[in-house]
């Protein structure tokens, strides 16, 4: 696509995205003539082909121009350079990951709400942080006759509960259970703990418990849950009430709404891998979010963890800020 586009092109559509995302206000040919010293004809010829390409629109009440979904698209394939990060950012983020008293998923936790603060836009983190927990315990508490809570512990302090319902079971035999557990399991990453039920625990639950397979099956659904469902957190989510385009209750409830889908959490969580910085970048309707927002993550690997992170904002989004931060934060973690 890019043959088609002229230098000068280039130079109108880039000017008109910078100017858009940080003005929230169509673009006039006057305001380019200014930067580009040339004649406002000539501006405005080149505004007509770009719309005609189908990477500016007009908007109802202003003869100026906006990107278009694509007009996005070329900038960030072709026209964008990376922002180096300003010494202030660098420093707030740097604070966090020296902290040696921080588990890596509270620096993570940490660096991501810095980020939202920095530059107003929802963040996320999905992850298998289950590897890095370790059991230490687990409890039962009783709510009424057929429903209990299952209480799970691990060494990190992190602590996770679950409502199971079990019919015609008696007390004693489930706190036999959470004993044998207790006993035979602790210290096994969280990941692993099914397993290990499996294997370690169903083999010789019934010598002990005689309403062994009903309390087994709970237990063992209890910690298939936990590791099933990516490990998730949003941070900043309010952000977008700051935000122009989410004036209205209807647009803002749509986002909210997706953001606690686990359907498209788990599509957040795919991340395409390829070129050099493995940052992908889905605009509008690609972010399956709402066809006014971006969605800009990369992956991150460490020794016994992966996971997501993603910055979600309006479709007017910093880009080459936000990629400069996100590729910073991976490099972090990752070292």
């Amino acid at each position: 696509m890019s043959m088609f586009l002229t230098q000068r092109q280039q130079e109108v559509l880039k000017l008109i995205v910078e100017e858009y995302i940080q003005s929230v206000k169509p673009v006039s040919s006057n305001l380019l003539c200014k930067k580009l010293h040339c004649s406002s004809a000539t501006v405005r010829f080149e505004m007509a082909a770009l719309e005609e390409e189908g990477l500016l629109e007009k908007t109802h009440t202003s003869s100026g121009r906006i990107p278009s979904e694509a007009g996005y698209r070329f900038y960030v394939d072709h026209l964008m350079t990376l922002k180096k990060m300003n010494a202030e950012d660098m420093l707030k983020l740097q604070i966090i990951f020296k902290n040696q008293e921080l588990a890596l998923s509270d620096c993570i936790t940490k660096s991501l709400e810095v980020i939202s603060d920095i530059t107003s836009y929802a963040t996320v983190v999905l992850g298998s942080n289950s590897h890095d927990n370790l059991l230490k315990q687990i409890d039962v508490v009783p709510i009424d006759e057929k429903s209990l809570i299952v209480i799970v512990v691990t060494d990190k302090g992190h602590v996770e509960h679950k409502n199971i319902m079990l019919d015609g079971v008696r007390l004693d035999e489930v706190k036999k259970t959470v004993g044998l557990i207790n006993n035979l399991i602790v210290g096994t990453p969280i990941d692993e703990v099914s397993s290990k039920l499996e294997f370690e625990i169903k083999p010789i639950i019934g010598k002990y418990v005689s309403q062994h397979e009903q309390i087994y099956n709970a237990f063992y659904h209890v910690f298939s849950d936990f590791t099933a469902s990516p490990t998730t957190n949003v941070v900043g989510k309010s952000k977008f009430l700051n935000q122009p385009e989410f004036s209205s209750v209807e647009k803002i409830k749509q986002v909210f709404t997706k953001l606690e889908d686990e359907e498209i959490l788990r599509e957040i969580n795919e991340v395409k891998e390829d070129g050099d910085n493995n940052i992908t970048i889905c605009i509008g309707k690609d972010s399956n979010i709402s066809e006014d927002v971006t969605v800009i993550k990369t992956k991150f690997r460490t020794g016994h963890d992966e996971g997501t992170l993603a910055i979600i904002g309006p479709k007017r989004m910093e880009y080459d800020r936000v990629v400069a931060m996100l590729e910073f934060i991976k490099q972090n973690i990752e070292k």
